[in-house]
């Protein structure tokens, strides 16, 4: 029996996944190691791969592997046919031959062949007659995981025409399912810590902690007496922890750990689950969004970390120094710890890739971050009230950096939609491969992908983008190549804004509000001009791998009103602590830098029992996430923070 596979996993994609909302600041290491335990044994003892039952009979078949179905093409018409398949995400592509299918060896007795399909996407099938290569039938499909299916292809009572059905003979087993328990399990947790909360006010629980608690102090105080110097290094510590009580706004870190918990998960995998995988060209997944927002959150946090150095007395020089000193260190961390794999061998000269994550956020810092030193006005004259433009000051007195940005933003596009690239059309932003019908299959990423490769040369970028995964492209292509650090510094200066207007109209909550509000619309309005509201339609379509400017203004839009959401309920109304996630991002280089060292390591990955299933994936994940929101809480209480 003859077999065919039409669409590969994809590459791995590695990122992190979002952990439960604790509530009281001295049991949330508790309740993230509880929501562990409980999450991996809950996972491993439920039954998620098994198979739904079903009435039909089950084939015998060759061993699925996730995110696989088996499909039967049973031919009652006497010709041979030819079976091609195309992913509903493959914009303006032909479908690609999968295998021929035999004519029935003799009347009554149909010709039968198997194939193994894809089921991350929908499917359009599409059979044709052999040799003429007539179009017989086609239809769309979306398999499910492990399913069995049978497609019949018949003569109608014309000879002429061909009738084809799609018989499910085994029901697919609920992938998702594992997402809905973990989901679950988090939020029992977090109910349970609300719970707590509640019976903690309670007088009688009250008393007993607190003589708990200074049966524990008279302890310490024992100790102290004998000589312990705990307390003055703790005071000491106090007075070098980067968050002033007061001064130091709990949803900017909040935000900034969420964005790294979800990009840790999905760096580790995400439980291989596509939606946690970057999208193959245009469009949005889950992983796509994290970046970005870190980038955003770190031109918001060089805003108030400037304007706070200016009112402490710093020079301009020395802050300059210390901006080009850090800018060096992240990009040096970038491509000497994190980009070589060194458990495959010494580093490779020949092969080390130069563009990375931490060397896009290195560029993007240094430019965001001179260009605010140099700017930055530190006392606000109260006579701006009286000029007409106050409403939007805090954009006017930065207009020397909007005119950089804006020119740096005219540079991208000139480069991206006038510089001819040999071989491809002016302007052309597509995937290459088989999409535009196989027309420009070494084109990836146009003028983008032609500069990296100029520059840098065709071994020290990306080799495996992820628009191999459905547009089978060939040639190598870096997201984080040079084109695209144009729009992350646009992104990151659309944070410094909101950083702007955090300290413009500092403890003017309504005020506030109201200007991520009118931001994030202003930028959504943009976003639907440049794309037509469309995936592959737009002008500028959504697209990471480009960082196209559509990508950051949506993407910015979104940042926007997230940064509302977590600033009204962190600082305004209290509500959240911003726990655990606010851990994770007072320790953010440490976290990242070190889920990537550490990757191949236990706890944060061991050998499955079944490497083809979603749920061994997504503990383990999960599990691996969570270990370092807790070493970053454990740090947290111990006073330590990574800066550099």
């Amino acid at each position: 029996m003859g077999k065919g596979r039409i669409q590969t996993s994809g590459e791995e994609n590695r990122e992190e996944g979002a952990a439960a909302d604790d509530m009281a600041p001295k049991t949330h290491h508790g309740l993230i190691f509880l929501a562990v335990i409980v999450a991996f044994l809950a996972l491993c003892v439920a039954p998620l791969s098994a198979d739904l039952p079903s009435s039909r009979p089950r084939r015998k078949t060759a061993v699925l592997k996730m995110d696989e179905a088996a499909l039967y093409v049973i031919n009652e018409v006497e010709s041979e046919m030819l079976l091609s398949v195309m992913s509903d995400h493959c914009f303006q592509c032909f479908p690609q031959p999968v295998g021929r299918v035999p004519a029935g060896p003799g009347p009554g007795v149909p010709g039968t062949v198997g194939f193994t399909v894809s089921t991350q996407h929908a499917l359009i099938l599409q059979l044709n007659s052999t040799p003429v290569n007539t179009e017989l039938c086609r239809m769309h499909f979306h398999f499910g995981e492990h399913g069995n299916y049978s497609l019949w292809v018949k003569n109608l009572n014309d000879l002429s025409q061909v009738n084809c059905t799609m018989v499910t003979d085994s029901e697919p087993i609920n992938s998702y399912l594992p997402i809905l328990l973990a989901f679950l399990v988090f939020a029992s947790l977090y109910v349970l810590a609300a719970i707590w909360n509640s019976v903690k006010g309670l007088d009688a629980v009250r008393n007993l902690l607190l003589r708990l608690g200074s049966t524990m102090e008279a302890e310490r105080l024992i100790n102290s007496e004998l000589g312990s110097p705990s307390r003055a290094v703790e005071s000491s510590a106090e007075s070098i922890i980067p968050a002033t009580a007061g001064r130091r706004l709990r949803s900017l870190d909040t935000f900034r750990g969420l964005a790294l918990v979800v990009m840790v998960f999905v760096n580790y995998g995400g439980g291989r689950y596509w939606f946690f995988r970057h999208e193959s060209w245009n469009g949005l997944t889950v992983a796509d969004l994290v970046f970005p927002w870190f980038v955003f959150i770190m031109g918001t946090s060089i805003s108030l970390s400037v304007n706070g150095a200016l009112c402490r007395g710093a020079m301009r020089s020395h802050l300059l120094r210390k901006v080009c000193w850090r800018s060096l260190q992240l990009f040096l961390i970038g491509v000497f710890i994190i980009n070589p794999n060194y458990c495959l061998g010494p580093l490779s000269w020949d092969s080390l890739r130069i563009p990375g994550v931490l060397q896009r956020l290195a560029f993007t810092y240094l430019v965001v971050a001179v260009l605010e030193v140099l700017v930055s006005r530190v006392h606000q004259d109260g006579s701006l009230t009286n000029v007409w433009w106050y409403p939007v000051h805090d954009v006017f007195l930065n207009w020397p950096a909007w005119i950089c940005v804006i020119t740096m933003e005219t540079l991208w596009l000139c480069l991206t939609f006038l510089l001819p690239v040999p071989g491809c059309p002016t302007g052309y932003l597509g995937p290459g491969g088989i999409g535009d019908f196989g027309q420009y299959p070494n084109c990836t990423g146009g003028a983008a992908g032609y500069i990296d490769r100029w520059l840098l040369g065709e071994n020290h970028i990306y080799q495996t983008p992820s628009s191999r995964v459905v547009y089978q492209t060939t040639v190598s292509f870096d997201p984080e190549g040079v084109l695209g650090s144009i729009n992350s510094v646009l992104m990151a200066f659309l944070g410094l804004q909101a950083g702007k207007v955090l300290l413009h109209y500092r403890e003017q909550h309504r005020q506030i509000i109201t200007r991520f509000l009118v931001w994030s619309f202003l930028l959504g309005i943009f976003s639907a001009v440049l794309t037509k509201c469309s995936r592959n339609q737009g002008y500028i379509p959504v697209n990471k791998n480009l960082w196209s400017l559509s990508y950051v203004t949506t993407l910015s839009c979104f940042a926007f009103v997230v940064l509302l959401v977590v600033y009204y309920t962190v600082d305004v109304r209290r509500w959240w602590s911003g726990a655990p996630f606010f851990y994770p991002g007072m320790n953010s280089i440490l976290v990242y830098v070190g889920h990537e060292v550490f990757e191949d390591y236990f706890p944060f990955r061991w050998r499955m029992a079944n490497s083809q299933s979603h749920s061994e994936h997504l503990v383990q994940n999960l599990l691996a996430t969570s270990i370092w929101v807790l070493i970053s809480y454990v740090l947290y209480r111990k006073k330590i923070f990574w800066k550099i």
